[in-house]
């Protein structure tokens, strides 16, 4: 395995961390909330599950590129595939309630396109880095 796939192990082990703090910081003060509205933690509650699975399968893969496991790969494809959905859900109901619109007052909102950007990059990342390895 290449040195790209050891950063992209520390990357996934990365953001399977982040994923966690970003629930702990929803539930324990709210602040990653981009409003109090119900309609938005409505739908934002639903996630907890949905994202667990990804920081699981993002943990997984992670330590098996940083290990250089075969059993990396397969698990990339799920963590990848696991970014890629919980990212695109995110940016359809962003653009579906105009929330993006609120970033220029809103820190909450910034860091969201910030996850959002930064989910389908390494989703994307995983994927074409796992899918040649997965097949051998």
């Amino acid at each position: 395995m290449t040195m790209a796939n050891r950063v992209l192990g520390v990357l996934l082990i990365v953001g399977a961390i982040v994923t966690g703090l970003y629930w702990w910081s929803y539930f324990g003060g709210g602040d990653v909330m981009a409003t109090h509205e119900r309609w938005y933690t409505a739908f934002e509650s639903s996630f907890p599950m949905a994202d667990g699975w990804m920081a699981l399968c993002m943990a997984a893969a992670g330590a098996g590129y940083v290990m250089q496991r075969a059993w990396a790969a397969p698990l990339g494809l799920m963590a990848g595939s696991a970014l890629i959905y919980l990212a695109a859900m995110d940016v359809t109901f962003n653009v579906e309630n105009g929330m993006y619109a609120l970033a220029s007052a809103n820190a909450a909102m910034k860091f969201e396109i910030f996850i959002n950007g930064t989910t389908l990059i390494l989703g994307v990342w995983t994927l074409i880095a796992s899918w040649p390895r997965a097949k051998q």
